[in-house]
């Protein structure tokens, strides 16, 4: 084994958009050439993604040990990006508020490991999370940097690692 694995670079290699599609479906190819890029807007941990799992305890009467089991799986997601809501840049620059309002549903797709300006193609494997949309809440402005905004979301079914298909 080498001493260093090689990696790939997370700056540049992430995509993330915001489309309409049904949940539970793979997205189409045309589906995520007219989704809402928000991979631009999104601060460097702007995409907080994360699964836990509860544990079953499995205790037995003729056992002096507890086992484990592994339990229902709980997906978050907080998105938080650039809000340019009432400045001069909010007509043309404001589609990450504007594409997620709050109450709507939506599929976010992630995509890493690909340079962000490389178009979906099949074979691509991208996550999928189906969430409904929840409050904006505007961060403190602090000095020396721009003004933004973090989205809660509600993951509205199951979040799964598909394989993008021709059709």
């Amino acid at each position: 084994m080498p001493n260093a694995i090689p990696s790939t670079p997370a700056d540049g290699n992430v995509k993330v958009v915001v489309a309409t599609v049904a949940a539970g479906t793979v997205p189409t190819l045309t589906e995520l050439e007219s989704a809402v890029d928000i991979s631009c807007y999104l601060t460097a941990d702007g995409f907080a993604y994360a699964m836990e799992q509860a544990t079953i305890t499995d205790e037995r009467l003729c056992s002096t040990e507890t086992f484990n089991l592994p339990g229902r799986k709980s997906h978050t997601l907080t998105l938080t990006g650039i809000d340019n809501t009432n400045s001069e840049l909010e007509e043309e620059y404001n589609e990450f508020v504007e594409a997620l309002p709050e109450g709507a549903s939506r599929v976010v797709v992630h995509r890493q490991g690909i340079g962000y300006d490389e178009p979906f193609a099949a074979g691509q494997k991208v996550r999928q999370i189906p969430i409904l949309v929840g409050g904006k809440t505007e961060m403190a402005p602090e000095a020396n940097s721009v003004l933004r905004s973090t989205i809660s979301t509600f993951v509205s079914g199951p979040s799964s690692l598909v394989e993008l298909a021709e059709a």
